[in-house]
């Protein structure tokens, strides 16, 4: 029968080595001090993974893209596991690693979007039926979106992403290392911000 420690590595190994090779997810060497962080970080892996997904496919809109960042989030903390010592917010710091790496690929995407517009794509847009014009309007849209949660601090950019993900006040509170009486007031403030900012940058509509 396997040993506990190796059914707790399980789960997470499996999935990140679903999107990453094994050479570019090579552990520390064993210890007990890198055992004790690793199973810490198993722990938030098992709970907070899915979540952590669809926070991350929320903000990307692909659910592909947020489960390969997801799973690249937890490989780099899987590889230096002594980093996680001492840590009493290890929780919330993996959400903020996500969300940022959530936010890298949104820049790269970005930066390729703006070169295929300069190569004629918006002259592609223009001529196209009247459907494909709706879904690129949308697309627009939920481009604005992401800009204006990119220019927000971390925190009210994760509270806004997991709120719209579907988690309860609890839950949010718990993700983010904050009291769950809190949770109501951050996220009004979040969204005060928010929606002060899409204003200014883009007026009332697209």
């Amino acid at each position: 029968m396997p040993d506990p420690v190796f059914r707790h590595k399980l789960a997470m190994a499996v999935v990140i080595g679903s999107v990453q090779p094994a050479e570019e997810c090579a552990l520390d060497p064993p210890g007990v001090a890198s055992e004790a962080n690793r199973a810490a970080l198993e722990e938030v892996f098992r709970e907070h993974h899915p979540r952590i997904v669809g926070m991350l496919a929320r903000l990307t809109g692909d659910r592909g893209q947020a489960e390969d960042i997801a799973g690249d989030a937890f490989c780099k903390l899987a590889r230096h596991p002594a980093a996680l010592q001492g840590r009493d917010d290890l929780t919330a710091w993996v959400y903020r690693v996500a969300t940022n790496a959530g936010f890298d690929a949104l820049r790269r995407r970005s930066r390729r979007r703006r070169r295929e517009e300069a190569a004629g794509i918006e002259a592609l847009r223009l001529a196209a039926p009247s459907d494909a014009l709706e879904g690129m309007l949308c697309e627009e849209r939920r481009a604005r979106v992401r800009a204006v949660l990119e220019g927000l601090k971390p925190r009210d950019a994760e509270l806004l992403l997991l709120r719209s993900s579907g988690m309860a006040y609890r839950e949010i509170a718990q993700a983010l290392g904050v009291a769950a009486g809190s949770v109501g007031a951050l996220l009004a403030r979040a969204e005060a911000k928010f929606e002060r900012r899409f204003r200014a940058r883009y007026g009332d509509g697209i």
